[in-house]
């Protein structure tokens, strides 16, 4: 039989091999996903013929990543997280690929679709981040899922500056210039799958089940199970809230930047290190604001992250057209308050959510957050194309506005 003390460290062992492998996955993975963030909008622009459809491509990468959520939220409800986020990574690359085969026969319908396909590997490393909490103690929670979103530091930093390679790339093979990065990011998210197809054992997910009491899940489609604890959880219901409004709010403003600086002459070397900056802000500082969020509470967490986002709207739309210093620290606020906000809210979730529903919830969670932020990125190409870029940064404002009323209600709840 074994021993009361066996379990314990068994599963403080899975949970360091689990870490270590998320991490590795989250540092590749991030590369393939945000090496083209800083010519996607420039793409979409010269295949639709129009500014106004500029962020098109992000928009609808945003809205796969929402639908692929809920997916594989399913997929990991009943197979565990180790099938879900390798059929996430799989279905990215095959999504770039189509990105790269769009820019060649100059078809925007064919990058709307790679695009979709991409939104799967965003899934995938947002289901990463619960993954990581599945077997951690509460107290420290945050710092565990922080840990797996720092790990992202390494690719999203090195990927928007690798541009420069995709270029050469492009002219090696002969395919168009702005296609390249997607053509290395599909390289870059099989690497990913590969990671967790063969390290992600045992399963987290499954392991957390196996020590568990047995207990019945809610009746009804997975979909209604999902809402029925939502609604039931007020602490939840905020958390989710929230998540999306700070997701909303980052993607509303990233996905337009480029455009914005290219109007005033910045190069694409200009923009990927400013996009750079972003995803340092975004990942760099993820174990202070999970230290934070164990520390002093989600909530609280969740309103440092909005007002960061509030500097950073007023920043933005005070930048001049193309580089500017403003742009540089707008951006890097815009992802440091990104990252205080849904770290809190994300562990916030996993803290309310009941195991045996746990993967359902955080789809449908990553789901709204996503159909939140597709939203937000698909009005910002009207917007800039009707009042600026410094008319959609304010417009954003509203959206922390929702983020502070969530962090507020998540408190009253805790």
């Amino acid at each position: 039989m074994t021993s009361g003390l066996a379990a314990p460290r068994s599963t403080a062992a899975v949970q360091k091999r689990t870490i270590l492998t998320l991490v590795a996955t989250q540092a590749v993975g991030a590369m393939g996903i945000t090496i083209g963030i800083a010519t996607a909008s420039l793409l979409a622009r010269d295949l639709s013929g129009s500014e106004s459809m500029a962020g098109l491509s992000q928009t609808t990468q945003v809205l796969g990543a929402a639908v692929a959520a809920y997916v594989l939220g399913r997929v990991m409800d009943a197979r565990g997280r180790r099938v879900g986020l390798l059929a996430g990574y799989l279905l990215g690359a095959a999504g770039g690929l189509l990105a790269v085969l769009a820019g060649v026969v100059g078809s925007m319908t064919l990058l709307l679709v790679g695009a979709v396909l991409l939104g799967a590997t965003t899934a995938a490393n947002n289901g990463a981040r619960y993954a990581a909490t599945d077997l951690a103690p509460a107290t420290s929670r945050a710092r565990a899922l922080s840990v797996v979103v720092w790990a992202t530091t390494f690719g999203a930093v090195i990927g928007p500056n690798l541009t420069g390679v995709a270029e050469l790339f492009t002219d090696a093979v002969g395919i168009p210039v702005l296609t390249g990065p997607f053509a290395l990011g599909s390289v870059a998210m099989l690497a990913a799958a590969l990671v967790v197809g063969v390290f992600l054992r045992p399963d987290p997910l499954l392991v957390a089940r196996e020590g568990a009491p047995p207990a019945e899940a809610p009746k009804g489609t997975s979909w209604r199970r999902a809402l029925a604890v939502i609604r039931e959880r007020p602490a939840l219901a905020a958390a989710v809230v929230g998540q999306a409004a700070a997701h909303a709010t980052m993607v509303a403003v990233m996905v337009m930047t480029p455009l914005h600086m290219e109007h005033g002459g910045a190069g694409l070397e200009v923009i990927g290190l400013v996009i750079s900056g972003h995803v340092l802000g975004m990942f760099a500082f993820a174990p202070v604001a999970g230290w934070l969020a164990d520390r002093v509470g989600r909530a609280d967490v969740m309103a440092l992250g909005g007002g960061v986002l509030l500097v950073a709207l007023v920043l933005c739309a005070a930048a001049p057209q193309g580089s500017s210093g403003r742009i540089f620290v707008g951006l890097f606020l815009l992802g440091l308050g990104w990252s205080l906000a849904t770290i809190a809210a994300a562990t916030s979730v996993a803290d309310h959510t009941p195991l045996e529903v746990r993967a359902d919830v955080q789809g449908t969670a990553d789901l709204i957050m996503g159909v939140a932020a597709a939203a937000a990125g698909a009005l910002s190409g009207v917007v800039v194309d009707v009042a600026g870029y410094p008319a959609l940064a304010l417009c954003a404002i509203v959206l922390v506005v929702v983020l502070f009323g969530a962090a507020y209600v998540g408190r009253r709840s805790a």
